[in-house]
């Protein structure tokens, strides 16, 4: 279950199972399996917009469709971004895709005995048609994806209570109620919307 503080809604986004070999290797996890949860996003970002919330979506979307034939291998694919790391949400996006796949830039995980590298599996400013490309480093199986947040729209009242929140004018019923919309747009994006493909895009590379 999802620590109690955060809004019940995490508990009913779909989980994500992978085996992870160097956790198996190094005795971390039974078999190497792992499985996280949109309250493992949130915990990593530090909190949960409709971002965070698509990067969850769209990383989930991917290693599913990747890995039909089986539980997804974190660790072993590559991810590829058409904007650079400091570029819009790219770097809050790359670290959510990071935590599913195992995927890191030049700093990760160098590997042992030349297994298990993770460093270097993401890269940025790739001429790729979609916001993001998740390719498989065994078979080179590849899908592009991306996000049309724009399909979900804030509630009306977003914008005055954003405005409000951002100036220190709103009183703590203002506060409340803005947290509150916040968080129903992102249910809205992962659960009513979670298999819209007009919402999420995925398609072969």
């Amino acid at each position: 279950m999802t620590d109690p503080r955060f809004p019940a809604f995490y508990d009913e986004v779909p989980r994500l199972r992978v085996r992870d070999p160097l956790a198996e290797f190094l005795g971390a996890a039974e078999g190497g399996l792992l499985e996280y949860g949109y309250a493992d996003a949130v915990r990593l970002a530090g909190h949960s917009c409709p971002t965070v919330a698509s990067a969850y979506a769209l990383t989930h979307h991917a290693l599913t469709r990747l890995y039909q034939d089986g539980v997804p291998v974190r660790g072993a694919v590559r991810v590829e971004f058409a904007h650079h790391v400091d570029e819009g949400v790219t770097g809050v996006v790359a670290a959510v895709a990071g935590l599913l796949t195992g995927a890191a830039q030049d700093g990760g995980f160098k590997g042992i005995g030349g297994r298990f590298v993770r460093r270097n599996l993401q890269t940025f400013g790739a001429e790729h048609p979609l916001t993001m490309r998740f390719v498989r480093v065994d078979s080179g199986a590849a899908l592009d994806a991306g996000a049309e947040l724009s399909k979900v729209a804030p509630d009306p009242e977003m914008p005055l209570l954003l405005q409000r929140c951002v100036h220190g004018q709103a009183d703590a019923g203002e506060a409340r109620r803005f947290g509150e919309l916040w968080q129903q747009r992102v249910a809205r994006i992962l659960l009513a919307h979670w298999d819209d493909p007009e919402v999420f895009h995925l398609r072969p590379a």
